[in-house]
């Protein structure tokens, strides 16, 4: 049975560390959780662009926030000692595909490695009950079919950055059935509970990574240009940024109460409805935003291999969670489209994200 809502009772008071927090999901994440009511930590570099959602809706304001890189071990590993969370989300990551084709070490380092210490940190604290390793739809070994990818389909990545994190839910796995389970021949029983989750391409206010489409469409109208399209027959699996972020909440309220039966990964995904081509998005922004909004294809012959199609099967977390999407396509750009506008006119986005927030746990859509 469905049950979309979250149990502000487990959240009260909780110690809650997330690493990544100075980027955009992050972000939304740490904003949910304080107005949960829970004790959050962050852990990460700086925030990676400028403008970012970190300083622009004062994220760090009701929340603990170091800076720090998930690449050292021995500072992570004192935080996490030191601050005892209960639940740990790991989202720092290096998030984007062009930028693994020009930085590989950077990405495996951040990926792979990242992941290693954040497990190894949460081995190492006795009071680390839950993680939830967040890794991305592209760890799939992308055959461009046009059925979704389950659970249990093999990693993969033409990439670094899809290949670093097929890597991190290896890793994942391997972490769990070494340490974290009852019959783990080293290390402590099952009193951690691990599971990864899978999401797809997230949309919502206060991103501004480049080589990111909305971001990038953004930026484009902001200046009064057209934004330059690369793929745009391509087929995305959009979502609002909320969505996954209600599924790895639910997720570790089950991880924190039920332990094994929940400790594997999970996909949070799109309705099938909502795996749209890029230029159908872009078209919706271009009328959501106004005159002159538009936009034209980039006329370069060659770029890096990205996937053309790629969609998740969320039936598990669907039959298993009582999880599924609920805020159409539609309304999740109709609000983005009104987070950028607001931030463009000055007005108030931290109160804005709250606010969306709050509409989207009452089941509300456009106003």
């Amino acid at each position: 049975m469905e049950n979309l809502e979250l149990s502000p009772s487990f959240w009260k008071d909780r110690r809650i560390l997330i690493t990544g927090h100075t980027g955009f999901k992050g972000g939304w994440l740490s904003i949910w959780l304080q107005q949960l009511g829970a004790a959050v930590a962050g852990y990460a570099l700086p925030a990676p662009t400028e403008p970012n959602l970190f300083d622009a809706a004062c994220v760090a304001k009701a929340m603990t926030s170091v800076t720090g890189d998930v690449r050292d071990l021995e500072q992570l590993s004192g935080f996490v000692s030191e601050y005892r969370p209960e639940v740990i989300v790991h989202m720092a990551a290096q998030s984007l595909v062009r930028r693994s084709y020009a930085d590989p070490v950077e990405t495996y380092g951040s990926n792979v490695m990242g992941t290693v210490h954040v497990l190894e940190a949460a081995r190492r604290c006795r009071d680390v009950r839950v993680v939830v390793n967040v890794t991305s739809d592209k760890c799939y070994e992308n055959r461009e079919r046009p059925w979704g990818y389950r659970e249990n389909d093999a990693m993969g990545g033409h990439d670094a950055y899809s290949s670093s994190k097929g890597c991190a839910e290896l890793i994942t796995s391997a972490y769990r059935r070494s340490y974290f389970s009852s019959d783990s021949a080293t290390g402590r029983p099952a009193s951690l509970a691990l599971a990864s989750a899978r999401a797809g391409n997230v949309i919502g206010g206060g991103d501004w990574a480049e080589d990111r489409l909305v971001p990038d469409v953004m930026r484009a109208f902001v200046s009064g240009r057209a934004a330059v399209i690369r793929n745009p027959d391509s087929v995305r699996p959009w979502q609002h940024v909320l969505e996954p972020l209600r599924g790895y909440l639910k997720l570790a309220e089950r991880l924190y109460h039920e332990g094994p039966a929940f400790a594997q990964a999970w996909n949070f995904g799109p309705s099938d409805d909502d795996a749209r081509p890029v230029g159908w998005l872009v078209d919706r922004l271009c009328s959501l935003w106004g005159s002159p909004a538009c936009w034209e294809q980039d006329g370069a012959e060659t770029h890096p291999h990205e996937a053309y199609f790629l969609k998740l099967d969320c039936s598990k977390a669907r039959a298993k969670l009582g999880w599924r999407p609920s805020l159409g396509l539609e309304d999740a750009l109709s609000w983005a489209v009104d987070w950028y506008k607001c931030f463009e006119g000055g007005g108030d986005v931290r109160a804005l994200t709250e606010e969306q927030i709050a509409r989207f746990e009452a089941g509300q859509s456009s106003v």
